[in-house]
């Protein structure tokens, strides 16, 4: 049996396999690849309430167009312009990606949500490095919430008929 000594113990260790990274526990993670297609494109699919949104970003000027209309035209109140904008802030890239999208379903809060939805998860997959900025501000986890269904006996959701004793 070779005698095996403390350094050559950490020099073994200490090397890594080519490919992949440590990360704070020492645990090693595989590098992310790009996701890019062949027009240059990152593509994802965003979510939120009844509303989903393809979306395709590439490297461009900060256009964005929904459903073949400007964003500012599509998405008219400013709220929902912003919210759109949000992984773009969060990733300091704004006006670097050119956004294509189409939604389709529920209202227009909602089909602003999955387009950013749609958004950051594209970001990702174009640039992986953002995934920890994307997802420490939430935006690439997709909102369950949904409207609640009308019960039989009730007016709506939760609401009774009102009460008459006589």
């Amino acid at each position: 049996m070779a005698k095996v000594s403390l350094d050559t113990l950490k020099s073994a260790f200490s090397e890594k396999a080519p490919g992949l990274n440590g990360d704070v526990n020492g645990n090693e993670k595989p590098i992310l690849e790009p996701k890019i297609d062949a027009q240059g494109r990152s593509y994802a699919t965003g979510k939120r309430k009844d509303a989903i949104a393809r979306v395709w970003i590439k490297p461009g000027t900060g256009k964005i167009k929904v459903n073949g209309r400007e964003s500012t035209v599509y998405f008219a109140r400013p709220v929902l312009r912003m919210l759109m904008n949000q992984p773009f802030v969060a990733a300091n890239r704004e006006d670097q990606y050119d956004v294509v999208c189409t939604v389709a379903g529920g209202g227009l809060s909602g089909q602003a949500g999955a387009v950013r939805h749609g958004i950051s998860k594209a970001l990702t997959y174009f640039e992986p490095a953002l995934r920890p900025v994307l997802k420490k501000e939430g935006f690439l986890t997709r909102d369950a919430r949904v409207v609640e269904r009308k019960k039989y006996g009730h007016k709506k959701a939760r609401r009774s008929f009102q009460f008459s004793k006589r």
